[in-house]
């Protein structure tokens, strides 16, 4: 823990652009000591930056529990101390940026500590902005072109966003940081498989492969299933430009595929209706390490809710309509975590442009209990007076196995 301590007071300075703990794990380690406090738990991620406030350099710690972000403002000492702290105890991954270095720490299991460094590769220093409120960096950056964002009109040639285009930039990055969280489970030491069922025009595909591969450098194999020929022969071609040899479109519906070789992640985006169980339960029996679904349209349980004490909301159209797809997307996360998944419902971006587009993220626990929530899931459905796809699948009444 000492070692870590040295590292983070290295980073702690007016030089950071930022620190990222990722990976949330079950570990546990004593509470820090003294005046020393914790950080806010539990959390799924933190974001350390520094700020300066009345003079003073501090550093906030920003922690993600769910769709709740608590914020935390520190001196570089007791950030030090906590976040050493919290690494030894709930995260796999710490990642550090600044000015002129990067630095990348894992923990395992056991406690041990592992650190890589390297130089930033721009010559020029980059000035770190200590304002309180600052611009958002994202991971694929504003000025920088990415060919594949140029072609689909996200960005100039020169690397400016598109400004109708805006939304879906900052889309493509907030599934990105999704993605970031996850990096810590993939593996490393093969080929990854990602199936993308429902993949449209690919933008969150081809920012998938280009993130995970063209700045992570993983080994690869990406799928993207739709049902429009005309979409997957242009998608192919585009893959085929910019030398994406690991990323392959297939024209096919998502209930019929057939996948014989293991897969390590299934991303389901936008996939309408019962087309997301059929995808979610696909994943779920070829033992999928990760699962991404954010799902559309869920008129299903809209057609058959019943239920005596909702009926002064259900009489409204619109009420209805969005209580059935929370109601829709609750029961699929239940389903999953009897299954053996640690599973959370995530704003994707935000509400403000859409009440729908929340994030379903399961990831699979090492070891999975999978009767601990049935009940839940049982009771939920009977309050309801409904079942979804997701069930029956699951339960062998509709389809067969893979």
């Amino acid at each position: 823990m000492e070692e870590l301590r040295e590292l983070l007071r290295e980073c702690l300075t007016p030089n950071l652009y930022q620190i990222v703990l990722s990976g949330a794990t079950d570990r546990t380690a004593p509470l820090p000591a003294g005046e020393v406090r914790p950080l806010h738990l539990p959390a799924q991620k933190r974001k350390v930056r520094p700020v300066m406030l009345k003079g003073e350099l501090l550093f906030q710690v920003t922690s993600y529990d769910g769709s709740q972000v608590f914020h935390e403002n520190m001196t570089s000492r007791q950030a030090a101390e906590a976040l050493a702290w919290d690494m030894m105890a709930h995260f796999k991954q710490l990642q550090a940026e600044g000015s002129g270095f990067s630095m990348t720490v894992a923990v395992s299991k056991k406690g041990k500590v592992t650190v890589k460094r390297k130089k930033s590769c721009q010559e020029e220093t980059r000035r770190v902005e200590l304002s309180h409120n600052r611009t958002k960096r994202y991971l694929l950056q504003e000025g920088k072109p990415v060919l594949f964002l140029v072609d689909l009109g996200v960005q100039t040639p020169d690397g400016r966003i598109v400004h109708s285009r805006y939304d879906k930039f900052r889309q493509i990055n907030r599934f990105l940081e999704f993605i970031e969280d996850i990096l810590p489970i993939l593996p490393k030491d093969r080929e990854i498989s990602i199936l993308d069922f429902g993949c449209g025009k690919s933008y969150l595909t081809f920012a998938m492969y280009h993130y995970l591969h063209e700045i992570q450098g993983l080994a690869l194999k990406i799928t993207g299933l739709d049902l429009k020929e005309d979409v997957i022969a242009n998608c192919n071609a585009l893959a085929q430009r910019y030398g994406y040899d690991g990323l392959h479109f297939l024209c096919g519906d998502i209930a019929d595929y057939e996948q014989k070789e293991k897969v390590d992640m299934v991303v389901t985006l936008h996939a309408c209706d019962t087309a997301t169980d059929h995808a979610l339960y696909r994943a779920v029996k070829w033992g999928a390490r990760v699962i991404l679904s954010v799902p559309r349209c869920q008129h299903e349980l809209n057609r058959r809710i019943e239920n005596r004490q909702l009926e002064g909301a259900l009489r409204y159209g619109l009420i209805k309509e969005r209580l059935s797809a929370l109601f829709t997307d609750a029961l699929r996360a239940d389903l999953l975590e009897e299954q053996g998944y640690d599973t959370q419902i995530l704003e994707f971006i935000d509400m403000e442009h859409t009440p729908k587009n929340i994030l379903i993220r399961a990831v699979k626990r090492e070891n999975p209990k999978t009767d601990r929530t049935r009940k839940e899931s049982e009771v939920l459905s009977g309050f309801l007076h409904a079942r979804i796809t997701l069930q029956d699948l699951l339960e062998g009444d509709r389809g067969e196995g893979v």
